[in-house]
């Protein structure tokens, strides 16, 4: 049998690596003390993994003649941990899929929650995360209320807008059709009293939204911050809380009541760590710090009370950046009150029970999937040993530290696909344009924003269809209504024009400010204004005239990384525009 020893030192470990683990069938991890997450004292064990499922574990396994042996002599073995709350956004920390999925392997994550795509992008998402060295991804359909938070950017394609028991069940029954692992619901919109409330959602809503859920046999998180909220959400029959309640500390029989309903909760305590601005003189961070401290005390009752509790960061979000923020979540819970054994379990068998996959993976137990973590130390009795991490493992695949393939050999970024010619004549009526991408509305963001309306018609003198768009623009400085048509499904791979040399479309409209934009990876954007008149007009716009707008990188302009096009426009504040266009291509 192949045998590689990992010693006690990380670094010395790193340099006896062995060649990487390929296409054996049969893994021992042995030598280490397994933390199996079940609640039974750690202790050393053998573990043997058959095609990425642990089939045996226990102190006397015999290892078979043809495994390939893995020696973390000494070392810590525990289930993979999960982020039930992390945002897969360009505006994170790190920026890509790559690099975030690399980031959490990292740091011993091996099942994430991502709260941030439209459901368009699931498809095209799995088939990359596929390739990719990646945790499992769970996928979270997104509905919030006319106003609310979570709406307040993107259209009705990413985050779905509800306020009674029959657009719950619509909503539902519309994002089902996309398989999401999960339902997150934007219910409360309180502001953390540093701005104006979003709207919050009703209980009866909710109640529908959540029952309908459950009959598709999915679970439901909500975006729920207040006391009041967090009662609702428990009568609601929700499954978890996707934050910590922090406006007041619960009493005794409010603890009671969430504890008799089975909800759980996840804390995403990281996010609102005020010791990350602990360098601001903002009295802000005053006020912060009185909500953090009601959200600690919370996660101590609740727990104590048998409330379960998950880990979740809301990575993503600023100064919270994915992988690094789920272990300093770890910290986070003892602070509030748990054992360092308390919150490992929380990070795994715990977490599994929530997303409601503890019979497939969160312990160490035969049958299950090997997402197995190892650590430099003994994090179930120091917490800051979670940040030694040795190797991770998922699906029984070493994919960072010990017998991890080399990072220069690892996929990445796809291919981009060769652009058609013909992006949309608007000719369908689904709402898909001729790639069959589906369009999405891109108005302003913030709580007041642009209403817009966009869809197909009927072109005058019998001229097919043309694509209409009106809008009322919103009381903001620089309102804005446009209409996107990915060049790939849901925006997400990037595709190569540079075969072309710009872009042309027929367009009228109103007499504003109007825009042809390029968008492309990693939320870079290139962009030319368009003359427009009441009189139809074809219009070319150069790659050349493209000007880079808001690019967070300040990426020059190739032609190979666009994943859609965009027409709009901004016109003053609480004035009506509208715009059509037809035949959108490359020429």
């Amino acid at each position: 049998m192949k045998r590689t020893l990992m010693t006690a030192s990380l670094g010395a470990a790193f340099m006896l690596a062995s060649v990487p683990l390929a296409m054996a069938e049969t893994t021992a991890i042995v030598g280490g003390v397994v933390f199996d997450g079940t609640g039974a004292p750690a202790a050393r064990k053998t573990i043997v993994i058959r095609d990425g499922r642990i089939a045996e574990v226990g102190k006397d396994i015999a290892v078979p003649s043809d495994a390939h042996v893995i020696d973390v002599h000494g070392m810590a073995v525990t289930p993979g941990l999960f982020d039930l709350h992390t945002h897969w956004t360009v505006a994170g920390d790190p920026t890509d899929y790559p690099s975030i999925a690399a980031a959490y392997l990292r740091s011993g994550v091996t099942t994430v929650s991502d709260f941030n795509e439209a459901p368009e992008a699931y498809a095209p998402l799995r088939a990359w995360l596929a390739k990719l060295d990646a945790p499992h991804v769970n996928f979270a359909a997104r509905i919030s209320t006319p106003g609310g938070h979570g709406a307040d950017w993107a259209d009705q394609n990413t985050t779905r807008w509800i306020s009674s028991p029959d657009s719950a069940k619509a909503a539902i029954d519309a994002v089902v059709a996309y398989h999401p692992d999960l339902i997150k619901i934007f219910s409360d919109g309180w502001r953390y009293n540093r701005m104006p409330d979003n709207t919050s959602m009703n209980e009866a809503t909710l109640a529908a939204a959540v029952a309908e859920a459950h009959v598709k046999g999915l679970k439901v998180m909500t975006h729920t911050l207040t006391v009041e909220r967090g009662l609702i959400a428990a009568r609601a029959k929700v499954d978890s809380l996707a934050h910590g309640l922090q406006d007041r500390v619960l009493t005794d029989g409010e603890v009671g009541l969430i504890r008799e309903s089975g909800m759980g909760e996840i804390p995403t305590l990281s996010v609102f760590d005020p010791d990350k601005w602990v360098h601001s003189s903002d009295h802000k961070v005053v006020a912060n710090s009185v909500l953090f401290d009601n959200a600690l005390r919370n996660v101590r009752k609740l727990f104590r009370a048998g409330v379960i509790i998950g880990v979740g960061t809301d990575a993503g979000m600023p100064a919270t950046p994915h992988g690094l923020s789920t272990l300093h979540e770890l910290e986070l819970l003892v602070r509030a009150g748990l054992t360092p054994a308390q919150a490992l379990t929380a990070a795994t068998h715990s977490s599994a029970v929530l997303i409601g996959q503890d019979k497939d993976r969160g312990v160490i137990a035969p049958g299950l999937r090997a997402d197995i973590t190892v650590f430099d130390g003994r994090p179930w009795e120091t917490i800051s040993d979670i940040h030694h991490v040795a190797m991770t493992m998922v699906d029984g695949k070493p994919l960072y530290g010990l017998e991890a393939p080399p990072a220069d050999g690892r996929p990445g970024w796809p291919a981009p696909m060769p652009a058609a010619k013909l992006v949309d004549d608007f000719e369908r009526t689904d709402g898909r344009s001729s790639l069959d991408t589906l369009r999405t509305d891109t108005m302003d963001r913030g709580p007041d924003r642009t209403v817009e309306v966009s869809g197909v018609m009927p072109r005058e003198a019998g001229k097919g269809h043309v694509l209409f768009m009106t809008a009322t623009m919103a009381q903001q400085k620089t309102p804005y209504a446009g209409v996107s048509v990915p060049l790939s499904t849901g925006a997400i791979l990037p595709v190569d024009v540079s075969a072309y040399h710009g872009i042309s479309v027929e367009v009228r409209g109103s007499s504003c400010d109007a825009r042809m934009t390029a968008n492309g990876t990693v939320g870079a954007s290139w962009s030319a204004s368009l003359p427009l008149s009441a009189h139809w007009q074809t219009i070319r716009v150069p790659f050349t005239s493209l000007a880079s707008v808001d690019n967070p990188h300040h990426r020059a302009w190739t032609g190979r990384d666009i994943t859609d096009l965009e027409i709009g426009l901004s016109c003053a504040p609480g004035t009506t525009a509208w715009l059509q266009a037809d035949t959108l291509k490359f020429y």
